[in-house]
């Protein structure tokens, strides 16, 4: 797609792009939005100006003013990934690649490179690789994971519950995802700060950057090697032995594909989520009131900030139309998360609930739906109940506008969330199975956690979806609000 034909039908945009110092910032070559620079800080506003002149499909520019369709439409976005016969996710049919418009060293290039990896395959090899991904997924035992997801909160409310003040970015929502990841591949050794550090720095396309992807390859890599020597019951050693036959360069490829995105999905919806638990005073009265359960708040936070703003690129495999833009063949198209969870054909009031509405677009959807997305949905549902259960007293500890985050194209991050508590002494955590969980068919049978006798405060590990476990006190006899809240769920 070059700029000279990007003309979507219906406008009447000029050539000429505005001088230097012209006060028309965000707009670039043919008058059309630029989607980084300035003017476009918040992008959400911008896709609502582009909403509201072109529709559900804008054109725009990205980055050295390379031309884009911004799918802004809920419906729109839907229909492009779920019609893989018109729109691909193979960057290589990407016209601006093949014509010169797209340089070695663009900016999101590590976002647009194609990899032999199966979000960015398609027919056969696409379900060869995808059906390999699946299938490992499917052999993690949900129930063990949510209890190793319980006892690592506590493990990492441990660290800080006795200061009475935490940063709960940096000391817990960048940490929890990764532990459970690591726990998950079969590497928990692995789990440290340099790997947090460099999973954060990855995506950032940074000089620094190359360095952190070398180092999370090369765990990686010695993980699939000692994993194809020695399997165990592990999402590693099953993505390994899947009929599809991968090699340890595409096993390690896909792990990497699966530890980044998941991590940055899972870290930016915990941090959303206690935001919003703190900011809202609503918001957290429904939660302690039982009228909203973690899980409820936690699809209505993916609704609201889903953890991905966009992802890039599809590319139109024949001449279409979409949302009544004419796409031609080798056109890039964003799919706009964001904008089409607001889209006010669907949301015409945004401060209406979505309580028990799954029809976000945060988890994409068709082919290339994000097979993770119940184990990201586990850690933030479990990570927050069990934090809130151990700091019911917590409160942010700055005002709300002084709050910042780190934007992208593709996602906001929350750079910090100060808070402050009670302090209060660290609890045992009982594991009540091996500390190392390891994934485990659906159907395999699990032990009951013993509870110990002692004077000290015991943890209880958290398998259930409920908004709030008893406590250790009440575990012998619940009071006779839990049983009725028991007896409402149908428990």
């Amino acid at each position: 797609m070059t700029p000279e034909p990007f003309s979507p039908a219906g406008t009447d945009h000029s050539t000429a792009a505005p001088p230097p110092g012209c006060p028309a910032h965000g707009v670039g070559l043919g008058g059309l939005r630029r989607l980084y620079g300035p003017g476009a800080e918040d992008l959400g506003a911008v896709y609502e100006e582009l909403r509201s002149e072109h529709g559900a499909v804008a054109p725009a520019l990205l980055h050295e003013d390379v031309p884009i369709w911004v799918v802004l439409g809920h419906s729109e976005n839907m229909h492009m990934v779920r019609t893989p016969s018109h729109f691909c996710r193979d960057p290589r049919q990407w016209s601006a690649l093949h014509d010169g418009t797209i340089k070695p060293d663009h900016p999101l290039m590590p976002h647009i490179a194609w990899q032999p990896i199966c979000c960015h395959a398609e027919g056969d090899e696409h379900r060869r690789l995808r059906g390999a991904v699946t299938s490992a997924m499917s052999t993690i035992n949900h129930r063990g994971i949510r209890r190793y997801i319980n006892r690592a909160t506590q493990d990492l409310v441990n660290k800080f519950c006795g200061r009475g003040r935490a940063d709960l970015v940096s000391q817990f929502a960048e940490h929890l995802p990764m532990a459970v990841l690591c726990q998950i591949f079969g590497m928990p050794d692995e789990y440290n700060d340099r790997i947090v550090e460099a999973a954060r720095d990855l995506p950032k396309g940074t000089e620094t950057a190359i360095a952190s992807n070398a180092y999370i390859m090369d765990v990686l890599m010695r993980l699939t090697v000692r994993r194809r020597a020695e399997p165990r019951d592990d999402f590693t050693s099953h993505l390994i032995s899947h009929p599809a036959g991968l090699d340890d360069e595409a096993v390690g490829q896909h792990l990497r594909v699966v530890l980044i995105a998941a991590y940055e999905a899972t870290t930016n919806l915990l941090g959303n989520v206690l935001r919003r638990v703190l900011t809202d005073p609503g918001f957290r009265a429904q939660l302690n009131g039982g009228q909203m359960t973690v899980p409820q708040a936690v699809e209505q936070s993916l609704w609201d900030e889903p953890p991905f703003s966009t992802i890039l690129p599809y590319v139109a495999k024949q001449d279409s139309e979409l949302g009544g833009q004419r796409i031609r063949k080798g056109d890039a198209l964003l799919f706009g998360i964001a904008p089409g969870n607001v889209d006010p054909r669907v949301r015409p009031d945004l401060e209406a609930n979505m309580m028990g509405n799954r029809s976000h677009l945060a988890f994409g959807g068709g082919p290339h739906e994000c097979p993770g997305q119940d184990i990201g949905r586990a850690i933030a549902e479990v990570g927050v109940d069990a934090l809130l259960l151990r700091l019911p007293d917590v409160q942010l500890a700055c005002e709300e506008d002084d709050l910042r985050w780190r934007a992208t194209i593709f996602s906001q991050h929350l750079v910090e969330l100060p808070v402050r508590f009670e302090p209060r002494s660290p609890q045992e955590v009982i594991s009540g199975l091996d500390h190392s969980v390891p994934a485990q068919r659906p159907d395999s049978p699990q032990p009951d956690v013993p509870q110990q006798q002692s004077g000290r405060a015991q943890f209880v590990d958290q398998t259930a979806d409920s908004p709030l476990m008893p406590t250790p006190e009440t575990v012998s006899r619940p009071s006779v609000f839990q049983r009725l809240l028991r007896w409402w769920r149908g428990e």
